[in-house]
């Protein structure tokens, strides 16, 4: 099947394909001998908003994160 490169180097995955495919949202791409390939990822648990919904219940903010950085910048 043909799939076009987007202006933005996005591709469409044909829907014949992915109806071969269980349910899934990322892949993991590589480049093996000139041949871009495609394996299907599951991701448990680290979806940006399970990240968010975690540091919401830690009670972390994004100042939180930006003193942690300072805080392990300034470590001997």
């Amino acid at each position: 099947m043909l799939a076009k490169l987007t202006s933005k180097n996005q591709i469409t995955i044909p829907k014949a394909i992915m109806n071969g495919l269980p349910p899934i949202d990322y892949f993991n791409v590589v480049l093996r001998d000139g041949t871009v390939v495609l394996e299907p990822v599951h991701v448990d648990g680290t979806t940006t908003e399970s990240i968010r919904a975690k540091m919401r219940r830690l009670g972390l903010t994004e100042d939180s994160v930006a003193d942690a950085v300072r805080w392990a910048r300034d470590k001997p």
